[in-house]
């Protein structure tokens, strides 16, 4: 039985029903407009800020008797703060959680888009840090609230530029900025350049929370989602000329891990989810 049966001191997925109801209208307006960001009055929540406040305070306001969830952390199933959350969620809800991409219909995942393909009923939560894309070239909010209002990103595209003059490339690994709609720059949380192509056009509907900076946006299923480039110098995802140790798969994004015994380098799969899966596809012992 769960503590909110036991002893009725929390309300249903923790969040009081108001503090859900604003984060729900919230949604909505981030859905009504992509890529936007939605202020909402961020709650205080037994863990730390910057651990995910935002991705779980949407999480608890949607979820429902009948979902199934899946947290991961930079792919993972089994971090510190994958297993925080999810044992906050199962405490206050008794919903059924799960490390199988397929059987979840809420996913919160911080700095990873799973490797398997989600599906059109599958929900997208992602973990923000940091939502602003303009706040390395403009630190003031009320100069970057403006800067959006008018669609002004030239700082940004010269931040870009300039890093090709410096580095003879955009070194941008992660958070790269994307135009939602041709409207809109986001950034997409510190997800690899691998996941972002994964937003384009995508039957499944992706939200973003940052609790310490109180603002939600969405990507609704079937938006445009194109990272900024020059036509000389297009947008590229990581390269791997190595295959997973454990799994094999050369099609998937790869960790670069050390192995102290051997003393050489190895490379595993991020997804822990989608290399258990091919394992058990290869009859191999997990």
């Amino acid at each position: 039985m769960s503590l909110h049966d036991s002893n009725q001191r929390y309300n249903y997925a923790y969040l009081d029903e108001g503090s859900k109801r604003e984060i729900r209208r919230a949604v909505l307006k981030a859905l009504a407009i992509p890529g936007y960001q939605v202020p909402f009055g961020s709650r205080e929540l037994p863990i730390a800020r910057g651990w995910g406040t935002g991705g779980i305070q949407l999480t608890l306001s949607l979820i429902g008797p009948h979902d199934v969830l899946k947290v991961i952390d930079q792919g993972s199933d089994d971090s510190v703060n994958a297993v925080s959350i999810r044992n906050l969620v199962t405490a206050t809800t008794d919903v059924e959680t799960t490390t199988i991409t397929e059987e979840a219909t809420i996913i919160q995942s911080r700095h990873r888009i799973p490797d398997n393909p989600l599906r059109a009923d599958q929900i997208l939560v992602l973990q923000v840090p940091q939502p602003e894309p303009l706040r390395q070239v403009e630190p003031s909010e009320r100069v970057t609230r403006r800067m959006h209002a008018e669609r002004d990103y030239s700082a940004m595209w010269l931040s870009l530029y300039e890093d090709i003059v410096h580095y003879g490339e955009i070194t941008i690994g992660s958070d790269y900025p994307a135009m939602v709609n041709r409207r809109y720059m986001i950034k997409p949380t510190p997800i690899p350049r691998w996941d972002l192509p994964k937003l384009h056009q995508a039957p499944f509907l992706t939200l973003f929370g940052a609790g310490r900076e109180r603002k939600i946006y969405a990507i609704p299923p079937h938006t445009e989602v194109v990272p900024l480039e020059f036509e000389d110098y297009p947008f590229e995802v990581e390269t791997f000329s190595q295959a997973c140790h454990l799994c094999g798969s050369a099609e998937s994004f790869l960790d670069e891990l050390y192995d102290s015994v051997n003393g050489k380098k190895t490379y595993q799969c991020s997804d822990t989810a989608y290399c258990r899966q091919r394992r058990r596809e290869k009859g191999e012992a997990e």
